[in-house]
């Protein structure tokens, strides 16, 4: 199963300058439960932005680049390698915009923080036929000292066509 999981502005923004425009230490441990014990896809960009494979996570990068190598993740360059693996395993994509578009007719979930504010942004999380997925669960976060912003984590499922 391959399910998608980012946070977002009110906008639907994602990035700026290849890393997040906001800080919300919950949305980061949020992903961390998710994602921890699983297989994560990511694009090159993406995790050069992490700085390193994320720990307790198979980490694969889909790039374009046929020379590219990295010392602790595994490289792939076609989605058709990612969807054999998610036949058989939970497969998180992690991001960025091209690797959501490349796989937006596969995905079966949708795990989105949606923070309640607006941010400078230059990417944007691309276009999703909404109609195709049910809300299943949403769990209000809370805003403190470490946690500015108004957010909540929300589940998506698909829904059978």
């Amino acid at each position: 199963m391959i399910t998608f999981i980012w946070a977002q502005d009110e906008a639907g923004n994602i990035g700026k300058d290849n890393t997040m425009p906001w800080h919300l230490p919950a949305d980061l441990a949020y992903f961390k439960k998710q994602t921890t014990g699983h297989t994560i896809v990511v694009g090159r960009k993406t995790y050069e932005s992490f700085g390193r494979a994320l720990p307790n996570r198979r980490n694969i990068v889909l790039s374009r680049d046929p020379d590219l190598q990295l010392p602790d993740a595994e490289v792939v360059h076609d989605k058709a390698d990612v969807l054999k693996l998610a036949e058989t395993e939970d497969v998180f994509v992690c991001g960025g915009a091209e690797i959501y578009r490349l796989f937006r007719d596969q995905v079966s979930r949708l795990l989105v923080t949606k923070i309640g504010a607006s941010f400078e942004a230059d990417t944007a999380f691309p276009e999703l036929d909404w109609s195709k997925f049910r809300e299943v669960s949403r769990i209000e976060g809370q805003e403190d000292d470490k946690n500015r912003y108004p957010f909540a984590f929300y589940t998506y499922e698909r829904v059978d066509d």
